[in-house]
């Protein structure tokens, strides 16, 4: 899984989270680092974005590197400041799913797992 926050405390939070609930985590502390390592062959399962970091809705271009790998991991992007246009290109990239900050981390485990869960069903079915 990657997570990728511009905010040091946030990013570190999440990563000690979900490795508690079993997952491998990469942090990444910008969408440059995060678009390095997700274009250098880094298989990941999970992506969770940031929106706004260096600049506003750079994480759609962290989201964007994500859906070109394959197989496709699940990608949630949060935020704090949606916008309609934001969400309408993220929808059209096929975001798994958007976050409002404050994220509920029951919240966000259980999406997760259930968005993951859906995904490897998916790839069961297509063999």
């Amino acid at each position: 899984m990657l997570i990728v926050d511009d905010e040091v405390n946030i990013a570190r939070t999440l990563q000690m989270v979900f490795e508690q609930e079993g997952y491998a985590v990469l942090p990444a502390y910008s969408a440059a680092e995060a678009i390095g390592i997700l274009e250098n062959g880094h298989q990941v399962q999970a992506v969770i974005t940031d929106l706004n970091m260096e600049r506003p809705d750079v994480g759609l271009e962290v989201a964007a590197a994500a859906s070109h790998l394959e197989p496709r991991p699940v990608v949630v992007i949060c935020t704090g400041f949606s916008s309609i246009q934001n969400s309408k290109q993220a929808l059209g990239m096929h975001v798994d799913y958007l976050a409002n900050k404050p994220v509920n981390l029951d919240e966000l485990k259980g999406v997760l797992q259930r968005l993951m869960r859906r995904r490897i069903s998916r790839g069961a079915n297509r063999k």
